[in-house]
């Protein structure tokens, strides 16, 4: 599975005998010491990253151990089954909008009275922070992981076009996108959309694709056109305002009207899994996706000749960020200064080779500001020389948050209604304007608010 895939089902990895034996908390460890428990999902290669960053957090922690349970797979179902029989880890990965329920339950520890005490749990990013309530702060975005535009070199450079621009100020229109998409966009004889004899049945490579029911590849084309998913109380959705629907009917539109984008199906290498992004760019099966900075590991290790650009914008550029789980202390845990301090270390780019290889963007604001710091993980030939405009900056001055990390009972929102209303777009069969304003009503009799937010 994709890390998209993994952070919309909300896990990863394989609990097994490890689940079996956890305990409420952790407890003593071998010679009287403290063992800790840290539960986590990902790849093969973030295994072996979390593994060797709690051998670093050992050595610096004489008499702590600490358990890794990495759980590859049905991550909440597994993770819902511990806090059931009270047998949850010290720490570990929580999905997002499960971090808010388990947090009002009080499952999980509140981190605010120690943000005075630990100096890097008080210099995250302002949307890295989760709280459920007035000075309540149940964890933190694990990882920062923003929305880009990513792009095929040598397909940009076959159409005689200029690479998407890397730094926010310069960031195409709309309507850029689509002039350029049409040039990038061929068919099996190598005719464009614009050009007679262009057959729409055998496009050899599409000039974009942007996900319809992804929320986090459309949120911040929303926000950016002044429109947002819900009103300032979070109990009226706007996607029937113009806004709104002038995003999702130019989605629509690259697909059938344009043709410049693929439509249902049309990317399917077997059933209905499409390949990466890094395959579609490598095999210029697409020039131009709009996908994850988790990309960027796969983009290195397939050995993609790819760029990265910033999102087209509408009267502002935005990026979507926070697309990650949570991390968040159990309250199960009998030793809570050793979890902090843990909590801590596990998203510490000093520690985790996630950061400086691809994978992980860090939450501390430093990282985003000072130039040592910024070189320590991103100053490496895993990182291209456009990353610092098109994604640290870009990031830092022009995120927003990922709306299914902000509104509550956003999952049942999507599995009832939002999905399969995006799905229709998709398909071409309605125009954006009718499906919205059928949908926009249902998802106001389902909504609960925002999220609490506070300032640091």
């Amino acid at each position: 599975m994709r890390r998209r895939d993994l952070l919309r089902a909300g896990g990863l990895a394989a609990l097994g005998a490890a689940a079996a034996a956890c305990g409420a908390g952790g407890g003593a460890g071998p010679a009287g010491g403290t063992q800790l428990q840290f539960m986590y999902w990902g790849s093969t290669f973030e295994q072996k990253a979390v593994a060797k960053m709690l051998q670093a957090f050992e050595k610096q922690k004489p008499g702590v151990r600490v358990r890794p349970l990495f759980t590859p797979d049905e991550y909440d179902v597994k993770l819902n089954a511990l806090v059931a029989g009270n047998r949850t880890p010290d720490v570990g990965y929580v999905p997002m909008s499960m971090s808010f329920r388990l947090a009002e339950q009080g499952k999980l520890v509140n981190l605010h009275p120690y943000l005075g005490r630990y100096p890097q749990l008080a210099g995250y990013l302002p949307d890295a922070y989760l709280w459920y309530g007035p000075d309540k702060l149940h964890g933190v975005a694990t990882a920062n992981e923003s929305m880009l535009l990513w792009y095929g070199k040598t397909a940009v450079a076959e159409a005689g076009i200029t690479a998407p621009p890397a730094d926010a100020a310069s960031a195409w229109t709309w309507d850029q996108l689509v002039q350029n998409a049409y040039k990038l966009t061929v068919d099996q004889n190598g005719r464009h959309p614009d050009e007679s004899g262009f057959d729409a049945k055998q496009i050899r490579q599409f000039g974009v694709s942007i996900s319809f029911t992804y929320a986090a590849a459309w949120y911040g084309l929303l926000r950016g056109n002044g429109g947002d998913f819900a009103d300032e109380a979070g109990r009226k959705c706007l996607l029937d305002s113009p806004e709104a629907i002038e995003v999702f009917q130019n989605l629509q539109d690259l697909v059938y009207k344009h043709r410049v984008a693929p439509g249902p199906g049309q990317l399917a290498a077997t059933g209905d899994e499409v390949p990466g992004t890094s395959v579609l760019l490598k095999t210029k099966r697409v020039a131009m996706v709009v996908d994850g900075h988790w990309a960027l590991l796969d983009m290195n290790e397939s050995k993609a000749d790819y760029g990265i650009g910033v999102l087209p914008k509408y009267d502002k550029p935005y990026t979507t960020t926070q697309v990650a789980g949570a991390s968040s202390i159990f309250t199960t845990t009998k030793h809570v200064e050793e979890a902090v301090e843990l909590f801590a270390f596990h998203i510490d780019p000093r520690y985790v080779d996630l950061f400086k290889q691809g994978l992980w963007m860090p939450q501390e604001r430093k990282y985003y500001e000072d130039q040592a710091a910024i070189d320590s993980w991103a100053g490496n030939a895993a990182h291209p020389p456009e990353f610092r405009t098109a994604v640290i900056d870009y990031t830092r001055d022009h995120g927003v948050p990922d709306v299914r990390n902000r509104l509550r009972n956003m999952s049942q929102i999507s599995s009832d209604v939002l999905t399969p209303a995006l799905q229709e777009i998709e398909s071409g069969k309605r125009p954006a304007a009718e499906v919205l304003k059928e949908a926009a009503p249902k998802i106001t009799g389902m909504l609960q608010g925002w999220q609490h937010t506070q300032g640091l």
